[in-house]
């Protein structure tokens, strides 16, 4: 929040207005539309010496709105490409409803679990669930194994698509870097293969997996900026501050905002 005081119009006390709770001013010439900048005003008469000169104070307090905030989100991948990094639910998150994908963080059966994973089911309906069980099994129970990924519609999410990937459980994992590592890379690979220009990852492998945050970020951001040239915008879209401020702080560090 920027609080900004003025001091206008230096008058004769007797030419001021009189002072009330609320005053009314004319609208200033700015590029920010009333909808996204909240201002209040105040103002007050203040008798300065002899002379009955007044002094009209007005405090006016501008506060930018949550689009203006979201700025600070937005690097730059390559000429044509941009990362965005935002609060948010990612089962709501949609670009253009045809070339793009949400990312979901899945179990090897793809068939649905608990977080991310359960809510991208829960809203794209039983649909997905059947087409993840026609995803051909590599072996008993498992469509998918730990780093790959596979594609399928989005049904009735806004995005057209779902990019299945599962992460590695940190603790349990002897490589987990790596894994997590083709997590984002094979998605990335999928995505490109199906002609998606926007596509929209959770943080992988940073809930119950237990993957520690600043490492976790460091591995996407650094495998997303391999595909620079391959997408419109990758966006990250991320549930939980904590998660929310490292992935921020890390692309300031990685990338130029």
């Amino acid at each position: 929040m920027l609080t900004r005081r003025l001091i206008r119009f230096l008058l004769p006390a007797t030419q001021l207005p009189q002072a009330t709770n609320s005053s009314t001013f004319p609208k200033s010439r700015t590029s920010v539309s009333d909808n996204s900048l909240a201002t209040r005003a105040k103002a007050k008469t203040i008798s300065v010496g002899d002379r009955g000169v007044g002094v009209r104070a007005v405090s006016v307090t501008m506060s930018l709105s949550s689009d203006q905030r979201s700025e600070e989100g937005h690097f730059k991948l390559s000429e044509s490409a941009a990362l965005v990094i935002k609060k948010g639910d990612i089962t709501k998150w949609s670009v253009d409803g045809s070339s793009d994908a949400i990312v979901n963080p899945a179990n090897e059966r793809m068939l649905g679990g608990g977080g991310a994973d359960g809510a991208i089911h829960r809203a794209a309906g039983p649909e997905l669930r059947e087409a993840c069980c026609k995803v051909p099994e590599v072996r008993p129970e498992v469509r998918c194994p730990i780093g790959e990924a596979r594609i399928t519609p989005g049904f009735k999410l806004p995005a057209s698509h779902v990019i299945h990937t599962v992460g590695p459980i940190y603790d349990a994992d002897s490589n987990p870097e790596a894994s997590l590592r083709n997590a984002y890379k094979n998605s990335l690979s999928v995505a490109k293969e199906n002609n998606i220009q926007y596509i929209a990852f959770t943080a992988i492998s940073c809930g119950v997996y237990g993957y520690p945050y600043e490492e976790a970020a460091a591995v996407a951001l650094s495998t997303v900026k391999e595909f620079a040239n391959d997408f419109k915008e990758v966006h990250f879209v991320l549930f939980s501050d904590d998660i929310y401020n490292v992935w921020l702080n890390k692309a300031k560090e990685l990338l130029k905002a």
